[in-house]
């Protein structure tokens, strides 16, 4: 028996229409993200924190030798060895400092582009400011031991300390240039200052110390010539590293370090063991406030008093 209630339900129930889903395109753009650039660290290996950490000792060591030289001679006596114990302290300091990493920074030094003008390469070195900060206080001590040894004017040793300061403050900032006609143009201006060290050294120092006792002559002409030619290097070590970057950071750290262990190191040793064996007479030697302090009426007394005659 049909039932017309359930006839009509099932029938309604198999009419109804089905709901679909279709896609429908859209009119906005798909928005692809810029690519990740690569980046390229140029950095010290294991083998050039090695060689921090080596150097630092070796300075540490040197200075407590000179500290020692220092004690073995009066305090009239002691300018030279003062200024030189200071010279390898410093550069202690500075490698300490940069064998913990405290020195050093990295710069972008270049970077590539796709055709959409995208970057897609950075190109980062280490920089290890730490080195100038260094220079810019041991190289005026190692002038001004030079100075004082040839007898240069006080002009001439603030001229040759002004420019040699400038060489090293050049060679920082073009350390950190962004372009290249502001790195080489920075590293010009570098070497013009050098060769004004060397003109004041070379040839005002030459006649300075020609009034001056055999054996310094002889000193100052070799002491002088083993430092020029050592820091001629320098430059040179500077334009394949961070000038056109063709030497690693490792083959950089360790160049340098030899180089600062002869011009401190070694400099000092043997001006300091010359000095002791008096093979250079004609050192200055400097007594009143110097050795003695502030006199009894509050003066400064810098060379010999004077006798007085009696009232």
């Amino acid at each position: 028996m049909i039932v017309p209630q359930e006839f009509v339900g099932e029938a309604t129930l198999t009419l109804l229409p089905t709901t679909t889903m279709t896609a429908t395109p859209t009119s906005l753009p798909t928005v692809k993200p810029d690519p990740i650039p690569l980046v390229f660290s140029q950095s010290a290996t294991e083998t050039g924190h090695r060689t921090l950490w080596v150097v630092c000792a070796l300075m540490g060591l040197t200075s407590l030798v000179f500290y020692y030289l220092a004690s073995r001679v009066p305090v009239q006596k002691r300018l030279f060895h003062f200024i030189t114990s200071l010279l390898t302290t410093v550069a202690f300091l500075s490698y300490f400092a940069m064998a913990t990493g405290d020195g050093v920074t990295f710069h972008t030094v270049s970077t590539k582009e796709n055709s959409s003008h995208t970057i897609v390469e950075i190109t980062r070195r280490q920089v290890y400011w730490a080195r100038y900060v260094d220079w810019s206080i041991t190289t005026p001590l190692l002038l001004l031991d030079l100075a004082l040894l040839a007898g240069l004017s006080g002009y001439s040793i603030l001229v040759t300390i002004t420019a040699d300061v400038i060489m090293i403050l050049t060679g920082l900032f073009a350390s950190f240039a962004n372009s290249k006609t502001q790195k080489w143009g920075w590293y010009a201006i570098g070497c013009l200052s050098y060769l004004t060290v060397i003109y004041q050294l070379a040839y005002k120092g030459r006649k300075a110390v020609a009034n001056r006792d055999n054996q310094t002559r002889s000193f100052f002409g070799a002491i002088s010539l083993f430092t020029l030619i050592l820091w001629t290097v320098y430059p040179i070590v500077w334009g394949f590293a961070q000038g056109a970057r063709i030497a690693s950071v490792d083959g950089e750290i360790i160049t340098y370090a030899v180089l600062d262990l002869l011009t401190k190191a070694v400099f000092g040793l043997w001006l300091l063991l010359t000095l002791d064996r008096n093979a250079v007479r004609s050192t200055p030697s400097l007594d009143g406030f110097w050795s003695e302090g502030l006199l009894s009426d509050g003066s400064i007394r810098v060379g010999e008093e004077r006798a007085h005659d009696d009232d």
